[in-house]
């Protein structure tokens, strides 16, 4: 199978003057990429954030009501004042407490799914912009290639001019070939730099801060089995989320409804009568009556959320699989259209392009002919490492939707 060599010593070349990368910087693998986002991706920051204050909602959740202090006095004068300290309690009924811990222990479940989607998005965002950059590093090897093979047939070609051999008109068309090949160099080294940027914003870096990207990106992922991708979707990230939201309303709506039943308020206390020099007892029960207010629309409303809840997982689960579909008969395409370029049509295209060159050489064939087959050459070239990375885009998804499929060939 054709392998594509790449020349990193034109990566510096090839990128603009604030892209320049240091001396020092160590070469990237996707491991250390993935542990890099892990640590600095502002976005899972945010996600752990979220989750580390709902833990405070969680024990919050827990308190009881606080008593109240009251102290009352009647008439202006100590001789005949009377003082009455009481100390009020609210008792909470209908499970509200437990309903309240209920509720804020399932946000914080849903917090830990939005922690863990979002860890797979990155996840495969980093792979997904690793693999560009993989490509990008390619594409810009094979622009080298057809840069050093343009050269050279420009000067052979030259060669055959000052003998006579040729007509001027064909040094010129070479010329013009190398140096479009060369615009095509630029533009490989510019799409490696934003490649790169695109990277490295995954850490929270202004600008990369590493040489060059190392992985097999010229091994085809393979194809995982169908059954057991939907057999994993169901435990996917996503769907998990959908899951935990509903748990959460389901829980929100049992605390509404709990509230239904008032709270009980009891008063313990002391009346003293300075004219009398007396001490009494004071008790009291304050039971709100509920005439007006049943709590009736709150109860509504979670209810609906719930049923919101569960028409979301509906959906979730409809796109996920569809999605899923998607990314595998993209990477089934990718694989094959892989396969194809590397088994036929690249050892054709380039056993045709030699041929055309040592034919050229000995004046065998023309100038034309040697353009055509290094035209044809580098297109299988350039649809080859195309097909890889889309095989490995689709790869990311299918590991995004379904969970890590323990790929053997994973860049």
């Amino acid at each position: 199978m054709f392998r594509t060599c790449i020349s990193w010593a034109l990566l510096a070349l090839a990128w603009p003057a604030h892209a320049q990368i240091v001396a020092e910087a160590a070469p990237l693998t996707l491991g250390a990429a993935l542990a890099l986002s892990a640590q600095a991706n502002p976005q899972l920051a945010f996600a752990r954030h979220e989750r580390q204050a709902i833990e405070g909602a969680v024990l919050q959740a827990g308190a009881r009501p606080n008593p109240v202090l009251d102290m009352g006095f009647e008439d202006s004068r100590r001789d005949t004042r009377e003082t009455t300290v009481t100390v009020s309690a609210p008792l909470e009924l209908g499970g509200k407490r437990q309903h309240r811990i209920d509720a804020a222990t399932r946000a914080l479940d849903a917090a830990s799914a939005d922690l863990q989607l979002r860890e797979a998005e990155i996840t495969a965002g980093v792979t997904i912009a690793f693999t560009e950059v993989l490509a990008a590093q390619a594409r810009v090897g094979l622009a080298k290639e057809a840069q050093d093979v343009a050269s050279r047939v420009t000067t052979s070609v030259a060669r055959r001019v000052q003998a006579g051999k040729v007509s001027p008109v064909e040094e010129t068309r070479a010329r013009v070939a190398e140096a479009n090949v060369r615009l095509d160099t630029l533009k490989a080294g510019a799409a490696l730099a934003g490649a790169r940027l695109g990277l490295a914003a995954f850490w929270g870096a202004t600008r990369p801060d590493f040489s060059v990207a190392v992985g097999g990106f010229d091994v085809v992922p393979a194809l995982p089995d169908w059954a057991t991708l939907v057999a994993r979707l169901a435990q996917s990230p996503t769907l998990a989320r959908a899951r935990a939201e509903i748990d959460r309303r389901q829980a929100l709506l049992r605390l509404e409804q709990s509230r239904r039943t008032p709270d009980v308020t009891v008063t313990v206390g002391m009346k003293r009568s300075a004219e009398r020099g007396l001490n009494q007892a004071v008790f009291g029960v304050s039971v709100p009556l509920p005439l007006f207010d049943r709590n009736a629309g709150n109860v509504l409303e979670a209810l609906r959320r719930t049923d919101q809840a569960g028409d979301a997982l509906l959906a979730a689960t409809t796109d996920s699989y569809q999605e899923l579909a998607r990314a595998y008969q993209a990477l089934q395409s990718a694989r094959a259209e892989a396969q194809a370029l590397s088994g036929d049509i690249l050892p054709g295209a380039q056993s045709a392009w030699e041929a055309a060159v040592k034919g050229f050489d000995f004046g065998k064939f023309a100038y034309v002919d040697v353009l055509d087959a290094q035209r044809t050459l580098i297109a299988a070239k350039s649809a080859w490492l195309r097909a890889l990375a889309d095989a490995h885009r689709a790869a990311a998804h299918l590991d995004r939707l379904a969970g890590p499929q323990l790929m053997q060939t994973r860049p």
